[in-house]
């Protein structure tokens, strides 16, 4: 008789019933994909970037494809707290699954008001904070590329709720472990790494940018080694737990991040491919934990091998 192996993990103070999260920004919601699948058979869904207000984002293009990759540069388009806490939440307390919410502000009060407001509804699990969206004008990434402001503003939203806080990252500074430092100093849970990488596309014929904001987040496969990376050296740097992403479009990708030291995996651009690319992913990681013998998925966190210090260092 085949035992199927553990797949729960814990992150800080939020328990998965397994690693596979739906990453902000290519779900919405929630609703769209809930229609497709059961949702409550994933770990947990982070919803897309909320602030205060309604935002209505860049105007169109703001989506290409390139080579192994999506750029975007929708400037975080969401329907606002009050509509998310009237209109949207229900369905997602109605679902057997984790509910992160991703906040973004140009303000740090704006961050605690958001903080404050989402600790006192019935369904939110935990907070991601949004400190690295490189393709907006105003917050974002001004925060996720100064250290004083992200240590400042990780206190403030710490102080603010009770909820498991994570951190969403930049990976356009030139080193990620002092910031993972600071969240991991100032009270945060964990982290996700990583964001979108600032690129930009021409359109030869026309010799314009295929974006009207010119640049945009480059995410999906072709940034998946940047992740992955990433990943390795901040976990090895803090104690904190990381939620890893950047390209995973299969279960091999996820074990990747697993391996590097990711406690989760969330997926993102390939949702748009597949809808149903998650419950794959899930179900070829038990697959191969069966095959390789692992009793529980939390074996493989951090499991890398490395034969020699000189390996580490190429």
């Amino acid at each position: 008789m085949t035992t199927h192996p553990s797949l729960n993990v814990t992150l800080g103070k939020l328990e998965l019933k397994n690693p596979i999260i739906l990453a902000s920004g290519t779900v919405g919601y929630g609703e769209e994909y809930g229609r497709l699948f059961d949702l409550g058979g994933l770990g947990a869904i982070t919803v897309k970037g909320l602030s205060l207000k309604p935002r209505a984002g860049h105007p169109a293009p703001r989506l290409c494809e390139t080579p192994a990759g999506l750029l975007n540069a929708i400037g975080l388009h969401n329907v606002g707290l009050q509509a998310f806490l009237t209109d949207k939440l229900p369905f997602l307390r109605r679902q057997n699954i984790k509910v992160i919410v991703n906040v973004f502000g140009e303000t740090i009060e704006e961050y605690v008001d958001l903080a404050e407001a989402l600790s006192r509804a019935d369904g939110v699990h935990a907070l991601e904070l949004n400190i690295s969206c490189p393709n907006t004008k105003r917050g974002g990434l001004s925060f996720g590329s100064d250290l004083e402001a992200t240590t400042a503003l990780v206190a403030a939203v710490r102080k603010a709720t009770p909820l498991p806080l994570f951190v969403k990252l930049s990976p356009n500074v030139p080193d990620l472990v002092p910031f993972a430092k600071a969240c991991e100093a100032q009270g945060a849970d964990g982290l996700s790494l990583i964001n979108t990488v600032r690129g930009m596309a021409i359109d030869v014929d026309t010799r314009r940018p295929k974006l009207t904001t010119v640049v945009g987040g480059l995410s999906g496969p072709a940034i998946r080694p940047i992740a992955v990376r990433m990943v390795w050296e901040v976990t090895r740097a803090v104690r904190l737990p990381v939620i890893g992403m950047g390209g995973i479009a299969a279960a091999d990708d996820a074990i990747e991040f697993l391996l590097a030291g990711a406690s989760a995996v969330a997926i993102g651009s390939a949702n748009f491919a597949d809808p149903a690319v998650s419950l794959k992913v899930l179900a070829g990681l038990e697959r191969y934990l069966l095959r390789h013998r692992v009793t529980d998925v939390r074996q493989l966190i951090g499991a890398l091998v490395i034969d020699s210090t000189e390996n580490q260092r190429g």
